[in-house]
């Protein structure tokens, strides 16, 4: 199997909130492919999906009762370290919740993390080691 990640779909109690958070608030672009079942969002390579939380769970043939802690943080880098709190802010003021503010971290970079509005967690790192190239892909050594 290629190592290779294409979409990450979100299970969202309300689609429409949550579209306004990822597109109306944060801005990010939506695909025409959306509709009223489902908004697929670009980000530089990967697909962001939001779909409607049971649906998911039905899909996955998984209980949807699912709550708490997720074991999963998706991850959001900037190219500097002060974008860091703009992020935040922004998150913030669309509606997220700050669980963690912009703070030095141990291993030199410089993050924080937010919450959207159905709990999802994102990280927003400024990492000093990996910096991002002109398409805001991080850069890792091989």
């Amino acid at each position: 199997m290629e190592a290779r990640i294409t979409m990450i779909t979100l299970g969202v109690r309300d689609l429409a909130r949550a579209v306004h958070f990822y597109h109306d608030a944060l801005d990010w672009p939506i695909s025409s492919a959306s509709n009223d079942h489902v908004a697929f969002l670009r980000t530089g390579g990967v697909i962001l999906g939001l779909y409607p939380w049971d649906a998911l769970a039905e899909d996955a043939t998984v209980d949807s009762a699912g709550t708490g802690f997720r074991g999963v943080a998706l991850a959001h880098n900037v190219a500097q370290r002060d974008e860091v709190a703009t992020v935040l802010d922004q998150a913030q003021a669309a509606g997220g919740e700050i669980v963690k503010p912009a703070q030095d971290v141990f291993w030199g970079g410089h993050s924080g993390y937010f919450a959207d509005p159905d709990g999802h967690l994102w990280e927003v790192a400024w990492n000093p080691h990996a910096p991002l190239d002109e398409d805001g892909a991080m850069q890792l050594p091989a």
